[in-house]
């Protein structure tokens, strides 16, 4: 049987050329929000826009020449283009020729304007995160009374845990009054000291929609809660203030109820194991402790209980005698050396010492008689050479031999120059002293 077959290639060209040639699908207008953007180096520009329930891919090329401002991730945008197929993923996308912004994209502005305030206050640092309680008593669950969201909280955690109670309290989820009502449940839910954790959580929306919970008096209640609370609003793609201020993002509601809870089922398996597990750890406890009793029971030692008297007593006999053995080579040991004293001929001739150092004593004193002569002689020899010396200097000596010293003012005349007419001198002799009065000088 021959069958032509269609090649990938054949079939994506097919779906291309289908869609191409639906007038409907050749000039589009988006609305939505700006995510995963890139800007590629080329100068085109690569993201996704989606709105609460869906996404499509876009590229837009050359954006520089159509824009006049640089989109971000968050931006609601108004776009125009065509949907295509790119052949080589066979993916659908929409190619853009324009893009302006929308009103809400100012509110993403506000959010990272928020986020960046929070964080560096350091609402969103790891260390404030509590944790969440692994199998719960009671829940607190926030969100609307009616929708979605509250029903498969619910149903999650009584499917998961049906032991867990569940504590609702209802709130308004979007629109002005709903922030104060949010912040108004969690301090609520707060009263209570019986709430293991708390549910915060809404089905998915836009931005707008999903605004309260970017709120900065809920960011501020969820960080001040004493009770941990997972975050579970919107859609896995959507994220909220409340997410990076919660002990523990959820990507959906049900995915919070999931987080919250454990599967029943893996509980009962989990201690149904644990059981066997103690069981089979008693078993091999016992199996142990049995065969160290049949080791004990066969031990030769407690059979025979003398045996281990009899070992220590000889082994006692043993120490016994080589103390002893210890003791008398100590004694013999000291009564050689007593001896050997006693036999010390100084120690029975004691004045032999004695005569010794009294020799020596004796020799010191001759020694030290001769030295001190030797230097009182050497001493008296230099006396009398300064005596000699002091007869010579002795100015009692120059008068003797007929010489006078003049004195001025009580200082001796070496100079004429240091006299002066009609000045007093005084001119000592050998008998006295003259008291004159210069009428002159003659220089040589």
């Amino acid at each position: 049987m021959n069958v032509e077959y269609l090649t990938i290639s054949d079939i994506n060209r097919i779906i291309k050329n289908t869609i191409e040639n639906n007038s409907e699908l050749s000039s589009v207008y988006l609305k939505g929000e700006v995510s995963n953007i890139k800007y590629h180096s080329r100068g085109h520009l690569y993201f996704s826009l989606k709105d609460e329930n869906s996404k499509i891919n876009a590229v837009m090329f050359n954006y520089e020449r159509y824009l006049n401002f640089n989109p971000k991730d968050g931006d609601s945008v108004i776009v125009h283009g065509r949907i295509s197929v790119y052949e080589a993923s066979g993916s659908y996308q929409i190619y853009v020729d324009s893009m302006e912004m929308d009103g809400l994209g100012n509110l993403y502005v506000l959010f990272e304007k928020l986020k960046k305030k929070l964080s560096e206050e350091g609402l969103f640092d790891k260390e404030h995160k509590r944790k969440i309680k692994r199998v719960p008593r009671k829940i607190g669950v926030i969100t609307a009374p009616t929708g979605a969201a509250v029903r498969d909280i619910i149903s999650t955690i009584n499917k998961r845990f049906p032991m867990t109670e569940i504590y609702l309290f209802p709130t308004l989820v979007q629109g002005e009054d709903a922030a104060p009502n949010i912040v108004e449940m969690i301090n609520l839910a707060n009263t209570f000291d019986d709430i293991d954790t708390i549910i915060l959580g809404r089905g998915g929306g836009s931005i707008e929609d999903l605004w309260a919970f970017n709120e900065e008096i809920v960011a501020r209640a969820i960080y001040n809660s004493r009770i941990p609370i997972i975050s579970g609003v919107g859609h896995e793609i959507d994220f909220t203030i409340s997410d990076f201020v919660a002990d523990l993002r959820a990507p959906t509601p049900t995915g919070a109820a999931l987080m919250a809870t454990p599967d029943h089922e893996e509980v009962r398996r989990y201690f149904i194991s644990s059981k066997d597990r103690v069981n089979n750890a008693i078993l091999n406890k016992l199996d142990s402790l049995n065969e160290l009793l049949k080791k004990y029971k066969s031990n030769y030692i407690l059979n025979n209980p003398m045996r281990l008297y009899e070992m220590k007593e000889q082994k006692l006999d043993t120490l016994y005698d080589r103390l002893n053995n210890i003791i008398k080579n100590r004694l013999d040991n000291y009564k050689h050396i007593l001896d050997k004293y006693k036999s010390n001929y100084i120690l029975n001739n004691p004045n032999v010492l004695y005569d010794s150092e009294k020799e020596k004593i004796n020799n010191l004193k001759v020694n030290l008689f001769k030295n001190i002569t030797n230097i009182l002689e050497k001493n008296a020899t230099s006396i009398n050479t300064l005596k000699v010396k002091l007869d010579l200097l002795n100015p009692d000596n120059i008068l003797d031999k007929g010489y006078s010293i003049v004195h001025k003012d009580g200082k001796i005349i070496k100079n004429i120059n240091d006299l002066g007419i009609n000045d007093d001198i005084n001119i000592m002799v050998k008998n006295g002293n003259i008291l004159a009065n210069v009428k002159g000088v003659n220089e040589k």
